[in-house]
């Protein structure tokens, strides 16, 4: 049984080191080219292929207490960033599509806010932006870290990451809105 749990263990720590093995994105770079979910299970939607700019805002997971706590700010800010010509917001977290859906019928109570929600089930776009969070002991497996970029056409113009998990500071919405 030992060997068992010390082979999972290993395996386990192989995928995470596979995954966070690429340097943190940074204003400059181009917005890799990684499809993630939308909507439904066959909604894709690549931030490369986004035109305009958007602000895509990172969370380790839906319905996390600290998550929930920082989304609202961003429904709350909606005009606020229409306003300073955000074509878009993108709030994606590490979770399948289905439990993003049910966090976004949450959060937004029934009134659609305009804000899109994305699942980066497999982790793919977090492995890519350089922004895995270990959340092994949390939420069982790697997340994304609490941020928020500004891209424009497919170009990172701003990177806001959280120094911990557990701060919404730089990945506020008024901190974002300062950055635009």
């Amino acid at each position: 049984m030992t060997s068992v749990l010390s082979s999972a263990a290993n395996t386990a720590h192989s995928a995470f080191a596979s995954l966070s093995s690429v340097a943190q994105t940074k204003a400059g770079d181009t917005v890799p080219n990684v499809e993630i979910k939308i909507d439904s299970p066959d909604g894709k939607l690549d931030l490369s292929e986004l035109t305009g700019k958007n602000v895509v805002v990172t969370v380790p997971g839906a319905f996390s207490g600290v998550c929930s706590n920082q989304i609202p700010s961003y429904i709350a800010q909606y005009d606020a960033f229409k306003a300073k010509g955000v074509k878009d917001i993108y709030v994606v977290a590490v979770n399948d599509i289905f439990v993003v859906n049910a966090w976004k019928d949450k959060l937004e109570e029934g009134k659609a806010s305009g804000i899109k929600y994305a699942a980066d089930d497999s982790a793919k776009l977090a492995a890519s932006l350089g922004l895995v969070l270990d959340a092994a002991p949390i939420f069982g497996g790697p997340r994304l870290k609490r941020g928020a970029l500004i891209i424009e056409d497919g170009k990172v113009q701003h990177v806001a990451v959280e120094d911990s998990p557990g701060d919404i500071t730089v990945s506020h919405a008024d901190s974002v809105l300062k950055a635009l």
